[in-house]
């Protein structure tokens, strides 16, 4: 699994891509390729678990502007997490 972690300012750029992207995360998961997604609770930024190997995951960020041209949003982080206990 690959950890996406994102980090957010309150650009109204990026509050007004949001919907699209939200449809984009849906699709994602009801296909499998996304484990889970959120925002960190002081809405900074966000982190979305991929079930999917790492060219992949590049070719679903680069689909989804959101992650590559949306102002005041910013991949922070991508790291490989090996799940150990759970579903």
């Amino acid at each position: 699994m690959l950890v996406v972690e994102l980090a957010f300012t309150p650009a109204p750029e990026r509050l007004a891509a949001r919907p699209a992207h939200r449809e984009t995360l849906g699709r994602l998961h009801a296909e499998g390729k996304l484990f889970a997604a959120g925002p960190w609770e002081d809405d900074q930024g966000a982190m979305l678990l991929f079930a999917v190997g790492r060219a992949e995951l590049e070719e679903i960020l680069e689909a989804d502007p959101y992650y590559r041209h949306t102002p005041g949003v910013e991949v922070r982080a991508i790291r490989e997490w090996a799940l150990l206990v759970g579903v």
